[in-house]
């Protein structure tokens, strides 16, 4: 849960490859996923920012589930 990003990003790759490939067409302009976001127009701030939020909301939710006996 915590490395959220990680798999996002990730799965980003491994899916414009296999619809590249499958398809011929691309699901992102470019992967991993915030070159993605770079090319249609956000700053490398912004991104960084967005992802580190949603990097502590989904550490939160990991603290949040941890079963303590």
């Amino acid at each position: 849960l915590s490395g959220g990003i990680f798999v996002a990003e990730t799965l980003s790759v491994i899916l414009q490859l296999g619809s590249y490939r499958l398809r011929g067409k691309k699901i992102f302009r470019m992967a991993p996923m915030h070159h993605h976001f770079e090319l249609i127009g956000w700053q490398e701030s912004k991104i960084t920012v967005r992802f580190a939020i949603i990097s502590l909301i989904l550490c939160l939710l990991a603290l949040i589930t941890i079963k303590i006996r």
